[in-house]
């Protein structure tokens, strides 16, 4: 066994690159290794703004030879009656890189057949790796990479120095130009010299001891030490500390090889703006970290974190502190500025905004909104409609306001407030800030129904326009975040334990947009088949069991709540041993009925005892499970429906369906099309057979 040390040396790689590349750099070399049959240990990546680096332990030495039997054409069609071989012998070893006298005949339960054996001596892995190291600087996908000097290939950054080690020898590897070696460097300003590696084994400790933390996980440990320690020599740990946001840690944990705090402050005139603008100004453009007391009450104090350690540390506190200053001169111009027009009176100008070519201004947008969110609240929160159309309509104004022109991610904060300074309610400002919960996946939901009502107005009326002019999202591009924005409607409506036809509110908001966009039962249909990929998909990656919610989709999609309890239903009555015999014998009447969808039913054609005493277990059932089906209890439906498993057995068993006589034949045709009337209601218990 061997080791493999391969590490990437390259000018500083933005922070966001770096987890991904990493990613990509272990997963290529394992399935790599695994096409060429490389046995292989722990596989460890490393990497800092200036190193993508990759440790194998155990590697094995070579590749174990192997014996493959290959099966060829008969040897009737492989030779002729002279025993002469023909073109299908010929052909089959050639491409094969064999000669036809290594075919050998094989009896087999078919017959006589050529037989090809090919024993390959395993290759040595030192043979391997420079074809391999190739492939995975070539395996590497940046969302932004170009062509650096005359290189044939792209890169994020330009590469600076290549080590590959193979049990401590240099991998001759040669790529664009620039041979592999045993020389890394150091931290560019604290150890700005060679390095020589020796192996896996000293890799860490050489890196380290040149002031080069390769280890991102504990790079971030450091960062969130040296932040806190910051915070300690400047002021009381005991009623100070550092806001740490985990976004933050580890884009700055992914700026630096070795991190050092340092605790500024700012005016305290600067607190009079909003939390949210004030850490902004910190976070998104200086990467500096919000300090505040035990109540999480911002201080007039920060923290940057620096890639070097400085010897006058009073100095680089200054520098850092003036950059920020400026920011927040800004931010404070602009808050003092935006508060002097207020959101109501820039409503109008919304329509020097466009939200899309073809779907109108961002004005024509809220206009609609503040008609489909009258139509919810008036269902959801009957006695705040008037407060919920009020946010609705100054729920985009803020995009016209100086902030977040600046600071495009303080929308619906710097809106909510704005609006409490013009002397909205609070239920009103806090919408206006609500609506656009959740941004992201696993983002906080709204708390307030009325931020709810508004967030889903404007989710539905993009999404809803989007599919109206074919703006649909593609397997690589979804430009209006259409996937994000159903699973947005999804996770309001179960969050809230809302019932919401979706048929009925997606074919609203396409007739709000009259004639700009196609407003077809087809369209619906599009919109409808969309947010129930996203409800299958989120359901599924929750755990929840896959026939049961194909089951229930397949048959009908509307309620997102009510979807739900007839799962949850099937996944409970699933422990049922009666259920999967049910369920099979289920799959047997929709096989039967087929298109026939009839449900009458005449006693007097009955001439078996099975299909009476069936129509007649049907008929109790039916009239149990009807009000409990009304009432929603769909567990307490099918524990009813469990009495139809015996009587269709026997049924089964006794009568034959397609009698010769074709009114008898209707009419056993038509009682099975009414049972699975009756389960179709709650689920297609078919697609539920256990294996």
């Amino acid at each position: 066994m061997s080791e493999l040390l391969f590490e990437i040396g390259t000018e500083e790689l933005p922070a966001g690159f770096q987890k991904p590349a990493l990613k990509q750099l272990k997963s290529n070399f394992i399935s790599r290794s695994k096409e060429l049959d490389l046995v292989h240990g722990a596989v460890v990546t490393l990497g800092t703004p200036r190193r993508l680096a990759l440790l194998v332990e155990d590697l094995a030495d070579r590749q174990p030879d192997s014996r493959e039997e290959i099966m060829g054409p008969s040897k009737q069609a492989g030779f002729d009656n002279e025993g002469n071989p023909t073109k299908a012998a010929m052909g089959f070893s050639r491409s094969k890189g064999a000669e036809v006298s290594e075919l050998q005949v094989v009896n087999t339960e078919k017959g006589e057949y050529l037989m090809l054996v090919q024993e390959r001596k395993g290759v040595a892995t030192a043979e391997l790796l420079p074809g391999l190291l190739k492939d995975l600087m070539q395996g590497f996908s940046f969302s932004k990479s170009m062509h650096w000097g005359d290189n044939t290939h792209t890169f994020a950054r330009p590469i600076q120095w290549i080590v590959a080690l193979h049990d401590k020898e240099i991998i001759p590897f040669n790529y664009e130009g620039m041979s592999a070696g045993d020389t890394s460097r150091g931290h560019r300003f604290m150890a700005n010299v060679n390095l020589k590696i020796k192996g896996v084994g000293d890799y860490r400790q050489c890196l380290q001891d040149a002031h080069v933390v390769a280890d991102s996980e504990e790079r971030r440990k450091s960062v969130l030490i040296e932040i806190e320690k910051a915070v300690a020599d400047r002021l009381d740990p005991s009623v100070a500390h550092v806001a740490v946001d985990e976004g933050l840690v580890e884009t700055v944990c992914n700026l630096v090889e070795q991190p050092f705090g340092v605790c500024g402050s700012f005016d305290e005139r600067f607190l009079q703006l909003p939390d949210e603008a004030l850490i902004t100004s910190m976070r998104e453009h200086q990467k500096y970290f919000p300090v505040v007391d035990n109540d999480e009450k911002l201080l007039p104090y920060f923290v940057a974190v620096n890639n070097t350690d400085v010897k006058d540390l009073a100095l680089t506190r200054i520098g850092h502190e003036r950059v920020l200053r400026a920011r927040l001169e800004d931010a404070y111009f602009f808050f003092g500025a935006d508060k002097k027009i207020k959101l109501d009176d820039r409503f109008d100008d919304l329509t020097g905004i466009i939200f899309q070519a073809k779907l109108g201004t961002m004005l024509e947008k809220t206009e609609r909104i503040v008609k489909l969110t009258r139509l919810l609240a008036e269902k959801f929160v009957p006695e705040d409609v008037d407060e919920a159309c009020r946010a609705a309509r100054l729920c985009k104004t803020d995009l016209l306001t100086d902030m977040v022109g600046e600071f495009p991610s303080l929308q619906g904060n710097m809106g909510c407030a704005y609006a409490l300074h013009d002397g909205e309610s609070s239920a009103v400002a806090q919408a206006i800030q609500e609506h656009y919960l959740p941004r992201r996946a696993g983002d906080e939901l709204p708390s307030s129904a009325l931020g709810a009502v508004v967030g889903l107005s404007d989710r539905l009326d993009t999404l809803c326009g989007c599919f109206g002019i074919g703006q649909l999202p593609t397997g690589t591009t979804d430009p209006f975040g259409l996937r994000r924005i159903a699973l947005a409607v999804l996770h309001i409506l179960e969050h809230f334990d809302w019932s919401l036809s979706l048929h009925e509110v997606v074919h609203k908001s396409l007739s709000l947009y009259g004639d700009k966009v196609d407003g077809s039962a087809d369209t619906v249909e599009q919109v409808l088949a969309f947010i129930r990929g996203r409800f299958n998909n989120d359901q599924l990656a929750a755990g929840v069991d896959g026939e049961a919610v194909e089951a229930v989709t397949s048959v009908y999609f509307d309620d997102v709540n009510d979807s739900m309890k007839k799962i949850q239903s099937l996944v409970g009555i699933r422990r049922e041993d009666a259920f999967s015999v049910l369920a099979a014998s289920f799959k047997r009447i929709r096989n039967i009925i087929k298109e026939n969808v009839d449900t009458a039913v005449d006693e007097s054609l009955f001439k078996e005892s099975a299909e009476k005493e069936l129509a007649s277990a049907f008929n109790k059932v039916s009239l149990t499970v009807q009000p409990l089906l009304e009432q929603g209890d769909y567990s307490g439906a099918l524990s009813s429906m469990l009495a139809l498993k015996d009587p269709v057995d026997e049924f089964f068993n006794e009568v034959m369906v397609m009698d010769e006589d074709s009114a008898v034949r209707a009419n056993r045709l038509n009682l099975l099309t009414a049972i699975a009337t009756l389960f179709l209601k709650i689920g297609d218990i078919s697609k539920m057979q256990r294996s």
